[in-house]
């Protein structure tokens, strides 16, 4: 067992070669899971967590990477991202646990639990299905095309009433998905295997396979809480599906797109009128050779009006500053922003000769919620501060 902390000491560990391997071979998506370097003897490896948090299987060995925040504000981070109209965190007690998976596991365990304690609930589900009796109605093109003038069997199309809903979908598929992760206590993970067979008849999600849509309402009202839960477990990154010749499991967010998302979804709520658009690709030079992609631009009467980077880390590289600079030039603004995870207020640096300021906005991610709420809508007041707005145009943006 492998316990790291996000941002912490590198940890000097005692692996074979195959294990070292295994480990930094490990990606969610394109980020590794951990970083692997030579120890000071043999035998010996330094490992570094790296933006990646939560529990991993990597062949043998469980990784664990605990987050800088606590898991509370972590996930109304992740939550808020995805969906700020719907979070409400103050329906998810998480429990004692400061672990990313165990806190979740109990949590889903719980809701789901609650969700599904007078029984499944069903619904319609329209299905095409081949009959030999008539029922619901009959698809006579795809009888035609499938069955070549044959009488039977019929194609039809009917309304089932049936268990195997988008609903109970995404949840099975949560509990599931959330076995398959490291570090659950024995009596969480037999609670979550009990819950698992209670959704018979429901079909589950193929890895990577993307959540079905469901639409809140008094209908499925007990089931929102477990819902918003189970498509955070859903949502988080997972480990490609080997490692070498050794299957690998987890459950990993990714800190950096986290606090991305949660910051542009708080904007979007306050900016004015205009649009906000994310990792919109556009050109920095007259050709078109030299792609340029900032996280966030907002757009105001088809011209960009404002232009922002997340960056999750405290101190400001001179080489943000440079990028900051690029795009302010070549959207023609005077003001660029980039917005850090880190303590203090509002610094700017006003670039020589050309009057562009780059400020350097910083969200402290250990205040309340509603703090941090108004750290960034500070942020989109600075944002929209005496804007000018650029050349950019709407048809400029692929």
């Amino acid at each position: 067992m492998i316990q790291l902390r996000e941002a912490g000491p590198a940890l000097n560990v005692a692996l074979t070669g195959e294990q070292a391997r295994q480990l930094a071979a490990a990606r969610a998506g394109r980020q590794p899971v951990v970083e692997v370097r030579p120890g000071p003897s043999a035998g010996r490896w330094l490992l570094r967590a790296t933006r990646l948090v939560g529990a991993a299987r990597i062949g043998d060995l469980d990784v664990y990477v605990a987050p800088k925040v606590p898991v509370a504000r972590l996930l109304f981070l992740f939550g808020y991202a995805r969906n700020p109209h719907r979070w409400q965190p103050a329906s998810l007690p998480l429990g004692a646990s400061d672990e990313l998976a165990p806190a979740l596991a109990e949590a889903l365990c719980r809701q789901v639990d609650r969700a599904i304690r007078g029984g499944l609930r069903h619904g319609y589900q329209e299905v095409d299905a081949a009959s030999t009796v008539l029922r619901g109605r009959m698809m006579p093109a795809r009888q035609l095309t499938r069955r070549l003038g044959q009488p039977l069997p019929l194609e039809v199309r009917y309304d089932e009433f049936t268990a195997d809903t988008p609903e109970n979908r995404i949840l099975v598929s949560a509990v599931e998905r959330m076995l398959r992760v490291p570090g659950l206590v024995p009596s969480v993970r037999r609670r979550l295997s009990q819950l698992a067979e209670r959704f018979a008849g429901v079909a589950r999600l193929r890895p990577g396979a993307p959540v079905p849509i469901w639409r809140p309402g008094r209908g499925n009202a007990q089931l929102h809480t477990a819902l918003w839960l189970a498509e955070l477990v859903l949502a988080g990154s997972s480990l490609d599906a080997r490692v070498g010749d050794r299957a690998a499991n987890g459950l990993l967010l990714d800190m950096a797109r986290v606090f991305e998302s949660f910051v542009a979804a708080a904007l979007r709520a306050v900016l004015p009128a205009g649009q906000l658009r994310t990792q919109t690709t556009d050109h920095l030079d007259e050709a078109g050779l030299i792609d340029i992609r900032p996280d966030l631009t907002w757009w105001d009467e088809g011209r960009v009006a404002a232009v922002a980077d997340t960056k999750y880390k405290t101190r400001t590289p001179v080489d943000d500053l440079y990028q900051m600079l690029a795009y302010c030039v070549a959207y023609g603004l005077d003001t660029g922003h980039l917005i850090y995870a880190g303590e203090g207020g509002p610094t700017a640096h006003v670039v020589r000769r050309t009057g562009i300021r780059l400020v350097c906005h910083r969200i402290d991610l250990d205040g309340s919620t509603g703090d941090l709420l108004a750290q960034v809508r500070r942020v989109g007041a600075g944002m929209t501060l005496g804007r000018r707005p650029g050349r950019g145009s709407i048809e400029s943006a692929a």
